[in-house]
């Protein structure tokens, strides 16, 4: 395994590059993939303007929007590690009005948000027309080994070291389920693309 480090702003130049290359005249389906601490949204909103640059358009999909009614998050309470796990994001309806709509065939009408987590309550967002050829980031934590259909998965790690000095205090409670998704899931051995975020001012590509 190498580990190349790499600026913050070469990381999303690599990316764009790659992606931009990656089955031109289709739809791309990327996962930006990693725990809150790495910052996923912050990576696949840098990406979209350099892959329209480089004549790719593209949209940013935040998994945030597909949470599941509070109802349903907090069934075994708020604080509880395996509820966040397995049934916080709403995989089905990303599916359904994200992904599906631009695979081979997909009528290219994505649905951006369905649920606002704050106000719980529909987003009533409108579906946005995908032209051919456009990569659709969708960006969040716990994105890979659920069969979600990602043509390409981007990883963004962290030791549980510094997952742990990075995450509020608040929020270490959701720990465990990180420790559950590296240890059943291990999406550092599948990902297409491994970035280590241990310190994200400092990331560094990782490569088999």
């Amino acid at each position: 395994m190498r580990v190349r480090p790499i600026t913050p702003a070469g990381l999303v130049e690599e990316l764009a590059d790659r992606l931009a290359a990656d089955r031109p005249g289709r739809w791309l389906r990327v996962a930006i993939d990693g725990a809150p601490a790495t910052t996923p949204g912050d990576l696949a909103g840098a990406l979209v303007d350099p892959l329209r640059a480089r004549g790719r358009a593209a949209l940013h999909v935040p998994a945030g929007g597909f949470l599941r009614p509070a109802s349903l998050r907090y069934e075994f309470g708020r604080t509880n590690p395996d509820s966040y796990y397995e049934g916080w994001l709403d995989e089905p309806g990303v599916r359904r009005e994200v992904l599906d709509p631009v695979a081979p065939g997909g009528a290219g009408l994505v649905l951006p948000s369905l649920w606002d987590p704050v106000t719980d309550r529909a987003t009533r967002a409108r579906y946005e027309p995908v032209p051919r050829g456009a990569v659709v980031l969708v960006s969040g934590a716990l994105l890979l080994g659920a069969g979600l259909p990602f043509d390409v998965a981007v990883h963004l790690s962290m030791s549980p070291a510094a997952l742990a000095r990075r995450t509020p205090p608040d929020d270490h409670w959701t720990l465990p389920a990180f420790a559950r998704y590296a240890d059943e899931v291990g999406p550092a051995g599948f990902a297409d693309i491994v970035v280590k975020m241990d310190d994200p001012r400092h990331p560094a590509l990782i490569a088999s």
